[in-house]
């Protein structure tokens, strides 16, 4: 009898993160909100794997 060889599980790359697991916000500060610079931190959609694993 012949066994069937499963393929490993495929993961995708994050799409929020471009993979890198880490994303950027904007931050403001003062009564206009003036630009001052990026925050970044990691990603919460893949939790800083910068993958997403497969649906199987």
């Amino acid at each position: 009898m012949a066994r069937k060889i499963s393929k490993p599980p495929t993961s995708k790359q994050c799409l929020p993160c471009a993979g890198t697991g880490e994303v950027s916000r904007t931050v403001r500060v003062g009564r206009k909100g003036r630009v001052v610079g990026r925050q970044t931190g990691f990603c919460l959609n893949c939790l800083g794997s910068g993958e997403i694993p497969a649906d199987d």
